[in-house]
């Protein structure tokens, strides 16, 4: 891939016209630019020079050619990397989610539930293998040194497969769009772990004002294809988000790659790309699933039943959004949105000092975050390279992707 290019003859207007809106109506979601949606102003630019050469377009131009793209055939191989800065420790809070890394709640279900075990994509490096033939057909494979977990959907059916515990995850997939029935809309796959370059540019494109420039900067290659760098970028001050640069294919629309770079400067808190990608349609097998000779089978509705049995009521009621969640507040917009709510019981975090944490887990709880002080009183900022959150000792929460003054400042205004 090119090198990031100086700004250079961009011309960014800052009135696109009312007639070419269709394509902006985009909002940076929650695993994008934290709790709030932030809003994207789309403007014209001019391609700026750049390798391979190819025809200019505006941003305008290039974002309707993503949202017009109807790629459905594809295979190829994605690198996503993913750097939030958690400190380490030691594989207690990531290993469930690496390959073989467990089983459900309290150690029931399946090693195999995607539920839980594309959540591993959230942290540290991977290598994907993905395929996909129209809406009915798609696989993805998360490569190990030495196993992969592999989520195929083929029809009515999904099948998820850990080859390091040889377990095999069944489920039924959602109904067809407009399809009823009592299973229509209905899904065991994961909502919110885009994996794919295309999944996480139109997360990342989602809604519309003047909080941020757009535009297109310079051309690149991504897996030998010739593609355009549109680069989305806050306007306003106080937002963790540096960039965000999505290069486009030239040809098919098709987002090959994603870059989420932090204000802080370093590396990339979010690089997903095609390193081989290939638009022929795949093989038929390729979504062809039986489970190997000795594999343990679960089928979701008997996983669901046992963790039930056993106390567990997480699919009572599906999560809706903001809606439920008791006393939210957004404070601010755009990039610097901040939400705002109380932790139950009004109260801040369990203290050592009150007998309701061990001596180690508070040290740990220190180490992860700064003491603040305001007007609102006491509190505590907890930060990553992205989200930042301020939990006061009076029990409110003030999170978003934005810097820890920021976070004060809101706190401040609120009390």
């Amino acid at each position: 891939m090119a090198p990031y290019e100086p700004e250079q003859n961009t011309n960014e207007a800052e009135a696109p016209r009312a007639g070419r809106r269709k394509a902006a109506r985009y909002a940076v979601p929650v695993a994008v630019a934290g709790v709030a949606a932030a809003t994207i102003g789309l403007v014209p630019a001019l391609a700026t020079s750049g390798d391979p050469k190819l025809p200019d377009v505006t941003a305008q131009e290039l974002i309707e050619k993503i949202a017009a793209s109807d790629t459905e055939q594809l295979s190829g191989t994605v690198k996503i990397s993913t750097d939030l800065g958690l400190p380490s420790l030691g594989g207690g809070m990531t290993g469930g989610f690496a390959p073989g890394g467990g089983g459900g709640e309290d150690g029931e279900g399946s090693s195999a539930d995607p539920q839980s075990k594309l959540m591993e994509l959230a942290t540290g490096t991977h290598t994907l293998r993905v395929a996909a033939d129209g809406p009915d057909k798609q696989k993805l494979s998360v490569l190990d040194d030495a196993a992969e977990y592999s989520l195929i959907h083929n029809g009515d059916d999904v099948w998820a497969y850990d080859s390091k515990s040889n377990e095999v995850y069944h489920s039924k997939s959602a109904g067809k769009a407009g399809e009823s029935g009592k299973d229509s809309g209905k899904t065991d796959l994961p909502k919110d772990v885009p994996s794919t370059p295309k999944e996480l540019a139109e997360e990342a494109l989602k809604a519309v004002d003047d909080t941020t420039s757009v535009k297109v900067d310079g051309t690149a290659q991504v897996a030998g294809r010739d593609a355009y760098r549109l680069v989305i970028k806050p306007k306003q001050a106080g937002s963790t988000v540096g960039q965000i640069t999505v290069s486009v294919d030239s040809k098919t629309g098709t987002p090959l790659k994603f870059t989420l770079s932090p204000a802080g400067g370093g590396s990339a808190v979010v690089d997903a790309g095609f390193t081989k990608v290939d638009f022929a349609k795949p093989s038929a097998s390729t979504f062809d699933f039986t489970p190997p000779k000795g594999a343990k089978v679960t089928e979701a509705d008997d996983a669901k039943a046992e963790q039930q049995k056993h106390g567990f009521k997480g699919d009572a009621k599906e999560f809706k959004g903001e809606e439920d969640l008791n006393g939210l507040n957004v404070i601010g917009k755009g990039w610097n949105s901040i939400a705002e709510l109380e932790l139950p019981g009004g109260q801040g975090l369990p203290t050592a000092e009150s007998g309701d944490v061990p001596a180690d887990a508070q040290r740990l709880l220190d180490s992860l975050g700064d003491k603040v002080s305001g007007k609102f009183g006491e509190g505590t900022v907890f930060k990553t390279r992205l989200i930042n959150a301020l939990i006061t000792d009076d029990g409110k929460v003030y999170a978003g992707a934005v810097t820890k003054d920021a976070l004060v400042k809101a706190a401040n205004a609120a009390n």
